[in-house]
């Protein structure tokens, strides 16, 4: 036995157990107890002679009472007299049986209906789960990506700069020297100039 028929038979169980008043029927109809075949007398006390049976769960209506006896009359009209205590005032399981088997069933399409609902739900966030997951490592994998472009980025300005250093450096050194040749030469020419023989002044003679 299933989980699901264990549920559906305690189920079943439950209703059966229904209070009695619940189930009493307004005109006077009771049901033959389902424990036993009962026998039915043609007058109100154990004196009286037997004249038949009523069927297990059967339903009569009850005419009167008189002492332990009630004359009932069943399906077929016959009106008879037997024990009030062997009549029920609920439903037989006979006749409420076919209706809680179809009352099983129904609950039955239900639950596999809830069953086949969640299954589908599960499905579905299982599906965006798993989608959602792959667009996670898509974007992990594409930060690592640009995380590895930022870094030669970075390689190379940093080269660049080095560059950059150089050439400001050898710039300026080749300033320096220019600078120092200028000056140097310019140092030279202030040496030599003094030296240099000077052109004496024609004088002009009048006599």
């Amino acid at each position: 036995m299933t989980k699901h028929d264990f549920k559906f038979l305690t189920l079943g169980l439950g209703l059966l157990a229904l209070p009695l008043h619940a189930q009493e029927a307004e005109d006077g109809t009771q049901w033959v107890s389902d424990s036993l075949t009962t026998y039915v007398r043609s007058g109100p006390t154990d004196g009286y002679r037997i004249v038949g049976t009523l069927t297990a769960g059967e339903p009569v209506t009850v005419l009167e009472t008189s002492g332990d006896y009630s004359r009932v009359q069943n399906g077929d009209g016959d009106t008879v007299w037997v024990l009030s205590n062997e009549l029920q005032q609920a439903p037989s399981a006979q006749v409420r049986l076919p209706e809680l088997e179809t009352r099983v069933a129904q609950l039955t399409d239900e639950l596999d209906g809830i069953n086949d609902e969640w299954e589908n739900r599960v499905s579905s966030m299982t599906e965006a789960l798993a989608a959602g997951e792959e667009r996670i490592e898509e974007l992990e994998a594409h930060n690592r990506e640009l995380d590895a472009e930022a870094e030669q980025s970075r390689g190379t300005i940093r080269r660049l700069q080095a560059r950059l250093d150089t050439q400001e450096e050898d710039l300026l050194l080749r300033y320096f020297m220019y600078g120092g040749g200028v000056a140097g030469g310019g140092l030279l020419v202030g040496l030599i100039i003094p030296h240099l023989p000077r052109r004496r002044k024609k004088r002009d003679r009048w006599f």
